[in-house]
């Protein structure tokens, strides 16, 4: 199978309005969210933006580039399903899984960016992120008949109408006050702040899988975060799974070999460009002069993937001599500068 790899920046807008947008990446543009059942869309909020209550076929991870936001949460496996509200900021990593009702307020002073990486092993529409509002103006209530409305929620013929129609408007709005919901539980039980881990690892990345956190392993996706100094090297790495990878911040170049070691993907890369490596091909990534942030997402929960220099470590000296075709004296050499 063929991949078209070429990275691409969100090609559609899936709604724009006064308290903000979503963005999407499209097989029209992005051909390879459908051949490897994965999906990305972008959040963004203004302040005041509020998007409605809603749930979504997909499983996701949602990460904070920029901004704070107050995010509800109420899960369908409860007996007594509760909302959960918990804030989150920069640098944040809030694990989705599909069939979760999730609202979204930007409570603060300027803009909200929220990139949302995952799989659509269950969506409707290959590729993308499909979504089932409570309210608004295209709300799954708006489907049924006033006096279905009415026998289920037992409401009057008027209030069934007011339910289903006094919200006018899709996807996202702007209200005009503070919206007055405090956050309820710890942010740990929801979220996982992927800057702060990173800074303490004293490392180039952090990734999450579900032997950190069970937050992980309820999505089925582990994602991990990339800052590299200018000029540095992400070293060359293979996984097991379909790694999606966003640039969060400047820029740098990238490289993926694939089958019969032959290159698929030299390019230039920048802040909005999303790159999608399939399972097994070997990747690295390269720093410009003002550095590069990567958020990335894999499909997997578990951590599954190799960087070549090590397997080169583990490899005993005299199978790399072999299989090198090379002195002992350079192998020293190659081992000890891994």
């Amino acid at each position: 199978m063929e991949f078209n790899l070429q990275p691409q920046k969100a090609d559609t807008t899936i709604f724009e309005g006064e308290g903000g947008g979503y963005y999407a990446w499209t097989a029209a543009k992005t051909p390879v969210v459908v051949e490897a059942v994965i999906g990305a869309g972008k959040l963004v909020l203004k302040p005041q933006g509020f998007a409605l209550p809603h749930y979504a076929d997909a499983s996701k991870i949602g990460y904070v580039i920029q901004g704070t936001c107050t995010v509800g949460l109420i899960s369908p496996e409860s007996d007594n399903p509760q909302e959960k509200v918990v804030i989150i900021n920069k640098g944040d990593a809030i694990p989705c899984p599909n069939g979760i009702i999730s609202w979204w307020f930007n409570g603060g002073d300027s803009d909200l960016t929220i990139i949302f990486l995952g799989e659509t092993t269950q969506s409707y529409t290959p590729g993308l992120f499909d979504y089932f509002l409570l309210t608004g103006a295209i709300s799954m209530l708006r489907g049924f008949s006033t006096e279905f409305i009415s026998k289920a929620f037992g409401l009057s013929h008027d209030h069934s109408k007011l339910l289903v129609e006094s919200q006018s408007n899709a996807l996202i709005i702007k209200i005009d006050d503070h919206l007055p919901v405090k956050p309820n539980c710890k942010k740990e039980e929801y979220a996982i702040d992927l800057d702060a881990m990173l800074k303490q690892g004293g490392s180039t990345n952090v990734e999450i899988t579900s032997r950190d956190s069970p937050l992980v392993d309820r999505v089925g996706l582990s994602p991990k975060l990339v800052r590299l100094e200018p000029e540095t090297v992400l070293d060359p790495f293979y996984s097991m799974a379909h790694q999606i990878i966003y640039v969060t911040k400047s820029g740098g170049r990238v490289q993926i070999v694939g089958l019969n070691g032959a290159s698929v993907l030299d390019e230039v890369v920048d802040e909005g460009h999303l790159i999608v490596v399939p399972k097994f091909f070997v990747a690295a990534l390269m720093a410009a002069d003002q550095g590069l942030e990567c958020f990335c997402v894999s499909t997997s929960p578990r951590s599954l993937s190799m960087e070549i220099g090590a397997s080169y470590k583990a490899l005993s000296s005299s199978v790399v001599e072999i299989a090198l075709n090379v002195s002992p004296d350079l192998v020293k050499n190659i081992k000890s500068e891994i």
